[in-house]
């Protein structure tokens, strides 16, 4: 049970967000996408002796067994870490869900997440031509939910939610006769990409949002850490221009997931504080006064508008 998971930061932040379910998932997580074989198990290992209690990770980052030999000689009990995992685009269909599942589990050594996560509101052809996409999956993806609903009935999840769904694509599923709504929705939240729009809408329909690459993806994270704004507040603050991104985005009201495999990185970005409101206003403002940039879209890849 997860009572009293929580994250040491700032009393004035939220250590934690408290789910529809009743499980409280802590503000700050280590992320794992683009962690290498080799670097990950140490970087979870070194999150987990920093106080991180929240790993997030995914079936396609192909990094999960490690992940799971990291937490299991972490000693830290399974009850006290959130694990989150994401369902393939692959395995969209009823019949193959559970079986992802299943591998993710096996390979994590755990018997449940605490959140599992349709990880693009995409579906691909099993069996088919590699990212082959199913349209009628991709924009029907109510059996797919229904079957993460039984997952949760079964015990083998106790959160289910999305990532990457847009305002159209979380009304068309939500408007189905759901069992469970979604816990939370993970997208790609950062200076470059703040979506406003989709922060109200959230809020208004008690939907938590999850923000990957925080600090602007490998593509934008040097030139993020040199945004005048950003220093300035640093500066102030006597501060990191990292740790005043993923303060601002805990302060906005959703998870962060700053990922890095480099020990000094895992421990700085853990130390988040409240900022000052006008420092607060001051980044919000440049953040959403230039025109949004995406650092993570394969549409083009893949042949779909994912965000139509």
């Amino acid at each position: 049970m997860h009572r009293n998971i929580s994250t040491t930061v700032d009393a004035k932040l939220p250590t934690h967000y408290t789910l529809p379910s009743g499980d409280k998932i802590p503000a700050v997580a280590l992320g794992v996408w683009r962690a290498s074989p080799g670097e990950v198990g140490d970087a979870v290992k070194t999150a987990l002796s920093c106080g991180y209690r929240h790993i997030d990770g995914a079936w396609i980052y192909g990094n999960e067994a490690e992940v799971g030999k990291a937490l299991k000689a972490s000693g830290v009990p399974r009850e006290d870490i959130w694990l989150t995992s994401k369902l393939w685009n692959t395995f969209h269909e009823p019949q193959d869900v559970e079986p992802a599942l299943d591998e993710s589990l096996s390979r994590l050594g755990t018997d449940y997440l605490d959140l599992y996560l349709m990880h693009w509101p995409v579906a691909f052809k099993n069996g088919g031509k590699e990212n082959e996409v199913d349209f009628e999956r991709t924009e029907n993806p109510y059996p797919t939910w229904k079957k993460l609903e039984e997952m949760v009935e079964k015990g083998k999840v106790r959160n289910i939610g999305l990532s990457n769904f847009n305002i159209r694509r979380l009304q068309n599923l939500t408007a189905n006769p759901l069992k469970i709504k979604p816990a939370v929705n993970q997208v790609e939240l950062s200076y470059w990409n703040p979506q406003p729009e989709l922060l109200n809408w959230s809020k208004e329909n008690g939907l938590l949002l999850e923000a990957y690459s925080p600090l602007g993806s490998q593509e934008k994270v040097k030139e993020s850490l040199t945004i005048p704004e950003v220093k300035s507040i640093a500066k102030e603050l006597g501060m990191t221009p990292a740790q005043v991104y993923i303060s601002w985005h805990v302060q906005r009201g959703v998870v962060v997931l700053p990922k890095s495999v480099t020990p000094s990185r895992i421990e700085e970005n853990f130390k988040v504080v409240a900022l000052p409101e006008d420092a607060f206003e001051r980044l919000e403002k440049a953040a959403t006064n230039h025109k949004p940039f995406r650092t993570v879209d394969p549409s083009k890849r893949w042949g779909v508008d994912i965000w139509a």
